[in-house]
């Protein structure tokens, strides 16, 4: 875990060390966005393919344009499914959340629309119980990333719109998501 928090502390620090990288759009910025979080795979022999509502926090700093680093809060809500393993049905239903660490590449198209990917680290926790008993799952961290565009609807508020794939262990999550970024002293 350190040495991941080292690699994006160095990322950072690399590029804020660049001549010329700070432009007219940086600032601190918070946003929030809603979603659909989906499952559609195996661990263990067992299928998942469920999907359920999500939502993230997060904030950070745009250094220009083109680079910024961002922390952020995602929950994925519930996902249940009733799973038929002949002859026993069996109810299994699996939360999880977590912090995410890392920065994002913006590829302004106008003043107003950019293109986005971002990744980083995700350290998660879950709860997974099976027909009402529940079993531990240790805490741990994965990589996540995705993309998305982001519309200027103000000088100071955006309406952003974005996909990110979080890899716990042994199931990829898919979440798609709509909301606002909040941009200071714009």
């Amino acid at each position: 875990m350190k040495s991941k928090t080292l690699w994006l502390a160095s990322l950072a620090a690399v590029f804020m060390a660049i001549p010329g990288i700070a432009a007219a759009d940086t600032g601190f910025f918070v946003g929030g966005s809603y979603g659909s979080a989906t499952i559609d795979d195996g661990f263990d022999d067992v299928n998942l393919d469920t999907d359920t509502s999500a939502y993230r926090f997060v904030g950070g700093y745009q250094f220009s344009d083109l680079f910024g680093l961002e922390i952020g809060y995602q929950d994925f809500g519930d996902f249940d499914e009733n799973l038929v393993i002949s002859p026993i049905s069996s109810l299994i239903s699996i939360s999880a959340e977590g912090w995410t660490a890392g920065g994002t590449l913006d590829l302004p198209l106008s003043d107003n629309f950019s293109l986005f990917g971002r990744g980083g680290v995700f350290f998660w926790e879950a709860d997974v119980s099976i027909d009402g008993f529940s079993i531990n799952v240790p805490s741990d961290e994965n990589p996540y990333y995705g993309a998305g565009a982001r519309l200027k609807v103000s000088s100071n508020l955006s309406l952003i719109g974005d996909w990110s794939r979080f890899e716990l262990d042994e199931v990829d999550t898919d979440v798609f998501s709509i909301g606002l970024q909040y941009r200071f002293g714009s």
